[in-house]
């Protein structure tokens, strides 16, 4: 058989467009797959019992590339040359029966596959990544999410090298082969698409547990990690108990196999894949213990965890008709992890941080050339289509939903869902039926979040009528053009707002319905002086602009009963300090006895996780939004300035929390808000404190005397930006302690690349010839160069360019080793048209570099091209 090997593309690679979706000519109803696994040469067998779907008629067309075909049969017998044709990337098969069964054998070299997509060789591992046309590097199928089968799957591997043996559903069976080879088979009853299928195999240990769902069945519940880790992954079994029973309560969702199965590996291009039954996870989000994970790595985790569960039903039992209903399940899985999040914790903390992730990553990807609808219209690449939008913006959509029809009549819309789409690939617009017709509502004008660009701009203007007792508040909507969407249409807005009188009671609260343009609400019977707190909760993904005086401000800021919109009030009060300094370069009486008094209210009393939030500044980035033209470097000295001024104002009350807020020596508890809390709150503290000359001593002693990740990390921030010795003493001390560590050496990678000191740049590019840094890691890489364009304004935006330069020859490095996360580390130079035109300049420069380089692959294609607008 001929070898089918991959086309570099030197053409255009084209689009594929939602508008041309049509159902497969085939569907297949059971695969069976036997793996005999080798290091350079896994021989892949498989069965696919397939039947014409309905009258379709023409030819099916399997996807296949990197892989070796070594034989073909129909029903039993070899395939005649004549009745198939062999491509670099499918297999065409002509004149099938109605049914029958195929059968196939190709070879693959999981040793050389850097792309960590398909069937790949990690740490001494067999792993697979299917999500979201992996599977197609494994074996010839139709490799596309509504062609939905049951699957049973043989694993034969050397009994010495791989004595775990993993893969989806339920082990029924395993034995001796009797020539140093052992296997295992496992049966999956519930139909997925190719994109789920999952296999590991390799020296692992495991964590075992049970869990004993509402239905009365008995799970077992196993965590695999490389030998040695075994201890490092409690937390997350805690996480994933707490989550079956949370669904359960929540949702009535339950368990639906015998044992779930989770695998940490190294090597990962994502964070984590929900394969049916066999969770496989990068390992960051799963190891962790006091000495070598932050309190904010543990909250990764619980949610991370969660997450991959919950796509139980919100992914696995009803998964997606094609890739453009991506959000359909990320989304909805999002906002699922979001609620049990906030139930597991301080909800306010976590509300706030949603938004935080949210104005982070997804608004200024709305805001430039990479824009695109929470259901998109075409790609060139799906990979990078798991975006921000699709993810957090897609939640924020789910989260409409549930203000719009009450938490009761969302909950009911969740459950006719998967009642009615149970077992089958379905899209948004079903999902949007289901919430429709189970609360006897019109969404119609909703529809348009999923297919519409951009971030909206709510501007909110009030007035008073004295003579009638009456408070008008008009509400405006507009949302700015993106590529390929310049005129919008109106959006359906659930605008939850309230009206605060001067004693901060609520007079009125509800939510107001904007579905045009503009519209015109009247409160009757009211006094006069209220001051109306809007968008509470972030119950809308807006842009908010009002006309509140800066006294309303402080008001809120101070009194508002809605924390979300406390917190907003102070981020924006903190801002306009900052964006003050940009206009006077002077920081003499910045801060005003009234904005003190204010910004002082949380320093002592109420959740120390809330106090922490309010008294943190926003962050660069969040201010660029506010800018027609980023200036990087004037913004990063007044937030500096800002910072500094309030350090100074307040010194004696930092230095009281700082020494208050120190976490009384007991058992680390990651699962205790309050000591998280308290912890959070401390390094808001020694933050300010580091900006002046009592602060580093501080820092020093904490490190020396932490006995948890936390605080030795809490120190390390705390000095990041300083020119220090204790900073590069710190830093040597961290290396030699923890050089062992790979997860604990990534935090060490990103602190230097986040640090914002005129070294940066030269530090940032001797780094990549560190012995302890690799290309073939993503993790790795995304802790120096990820963490260095995306968190380091200053440095990453340089003048010389010299920024652009490092992130796009580490674009081009990993372009043939793993384009995916390639792909993903370009996005960074998509925003240049939010800076000067000398930068813009440098920016597009870097791109068309890309672009015309030799052997581009189709991720980074895809990217670069949409970046320019070619």
């Amino acid at each position: 058989m001929p070898q089918a090997t991959q086309l570099a593309p030197k053409s255009v690679p084209q689009k594929t467009f939602l508008r041309d979706y049509q159902p497969p000519s085939f569907w297949v109803r059971r695969m069976e797959l036997d793996f005999s696994l080798d290091l350079v040469a896994t021989r892949v067998r498989s069965r696919l019992h397939f039947e014409r779907n309905g009258e379709k008629t023409g030819d099916w067309t399997l996807d296949g590339e990197d892989v070796r075909l070594r034989y073909l049969s129909l029903d039993g017998v070899p395939l005649a040359a004549d009745r198939y044709r062999l491509t670099p990337t499918q297999l065409h098969l002509s004149a099938l029966p109605v049914r029958g069964v195929l059968e196939l054998e190709t070879e693959i070299n999981p040793a050389a596959n850097t792309r960590l997509e398909g069937l790949y060789r990690s740490s001494g591992l067999f792993c697979t990544q299917c999500e979201a046309e992996g599977f197609r590097r494994i074996t010839y199928y139709p490799d596309r999410p509504d062609v939905m089968a049951s699957w049973r799957v043989r694993l034969s591997a050397s009994r010495a090298d791989c004595p775990v043996l993993l893969s989806n559903g339920n082990l029924v069976g395993a034995g001796d082969n009797g020539d140093g080879t052992h296997w295992a088979l496992w049966d999956d009853p519930h139909p997925k698409p190719a994109y789920l299928f999952a296999l590991v195999a390799g020296r692992l240990d495991y964590l075992e547990s049970s869990h004993t769902t509402a239905l009365g069945r008995d799970i077992c519940l196993r965590i695999y990690v490389e030998p040695g880790n075994r201890e490092r992954c409690a937390y997350a079994m805690d996480v994933l108990k707490r989550a079956m029973r949370w669904d359960e309560d929540r949702f009535g969702l339950n368990y639906d196999l015998d044992c779930f199965n989770i695998v940490a590996v190294s090597d990962f291009n994502m964070g984590a894949m929900e394969n049916k039954g066999l969770n496989i996870f990068n390992s960051k989000y799963i190891l962790a213990d006091a000495q070598t994970a932050t309190d904010r790595d543990f909250g990764f985790i619980e949610s991370i965890v969660a997450h991959e569960y919950f796509h139980n039903w919100s992914g696995n039992r009803v998964t997606c008709r094609d890739w453009f209903q991506l959000s359909l399940k990320e989304g909805l899985t999002v906002f699922r992890d979001q609620e049990f999040s906030a139930d597991m914790r301080s909800a306010p903390v976590q509300r706030i941080d949603d938004v935080k992730t949210l104005r982070a990553r997804q608004f200024p990807e709305d805001a430039g050339p990479l824009a695109h609808p929470v259901r998109p219209e075409s790609y060139i690449e799906i990979n990078n289509f798991y975006t921000a939008t699709v993810y957090e913006k897609g939640a924020e959509v789910i989260r409409m939903l549930q203000t719009l029809l009450g938490r009761a009549g969302f909950d009911k819309g969740v459950v006719l869902y998967f009642e009615r789409y149970d077992g089958q690939a379905v899209t948004c617009d079903d999902w949007i039926a289901a919430m429709a017709q189970a609360n006897g509502v019109d969404l119609s004008l909703f529809k348009q979040w999923y297919a519409q660009a951009g971030t909206p701009v709510l501007t909110a203007d009030w007035v008073y009528h004295p003579a009638q007792s009456c408070l008008e508040l008009t509400l405006r909507q507009q949302t700015p053009a993106t590529p390929g969407q310049d005129e919008k249409a109106p959006l359906q807005m659930p605008v939850r707002c309230a009206l605060l009188d001067a004693t901060a009671q609520t007079v009125r609260e509800e939510v107001l319905l904007l579905d045009q343009v503009q519209k015109t609400f009247r409160f009757e019977g009211l006094d006069a002086g209220l001051v109306p707190s809007l968008n509470r909760g972030f119950s809308v993904p807006v842009k908010l602009e009002t006309s509140h005086s800066v006294a309303e401000r402080l008001f809120l800021m101070e009194h508002d009963s809605d924390p979300f919109n406390r917190w907003e009030a102070t981020q924006d009060c903190l801002r306009l300090l900052v964006l003050a300094q940009l206009d006077s370069g002077e920081d003499e009486d910045a801060l005003s006895d009234d904005f003190l008094a204010a910004f002082k209210a949380p320093l002592h009393s109420g959740d120390p996780a809330f106090r922490a939030l309010l008294l943190s500044l926003p962050t660069v980035e969040s201010l660029a939004d506010q800018m027609v033209v980023a200036d990087y470097t004037r913004l990063c000295a007044g937030h500096r300035a800002v910072r500094t001024a309030l350090a100074q104002a307040l010194e004696s009350d930092w230095d009281r929390l700082f020494h208050t807020c120190a976490v009384v020596r007991r058992a680390f508890d990651p699962a205790c808000g309050e000591q998280s809390g308290l912890r959070a709150l401390r390094a808001v503290a020694l933050d300010y404190l580091c900006l002046l000359p009592v602060g580093k001593p501080h820092a020093a002693q904490l490190f020396a005397t932490a006995d948890n990740m936390t605080e030795r990390m809490m120190a390390l921030q705390a000095l990041r930006d300083e020119d220090c010795p204790e900073r590069q003493t710190m830093l040597d001390d961290f290396a030699a302690r923890f050089g062992d560590h790979p997860l604990v050496m990534d935090k060490w990678f990103s602190l230097q690349a986040t640090a914002q000191h005129p070294r940066t740049l030269d530090l940032v590019e001797a780094l990549r010839q560190h012995p302890a840094f690799s290309w073939t890691n993503p993790n790795r890489v995304r802790a120096l160069i990820g963490a260095f364009s995306v968190n380091n304004p200053l440095c990453f935006h340089d003048l010389s360019g010299r920024g652009y330069r490092l992130l796009a020859e580490a674009v081009l490095t990993l372009n043939g080793l793993n384009p995916q996360v390639a792909a993903r580390l370009l996005t960074p130079l998509g925003t240049w048209q939010r800076v000067d035109e000398d930068r813009q300049r440098l920016m597009k420069q870097e791109l068309r570099r890309i672009l015309d380089s030799d052997n581009l692959s189709r991720d980074v294609y895809d990217v670069a091209s949409r970046a320019l607008g070619v």
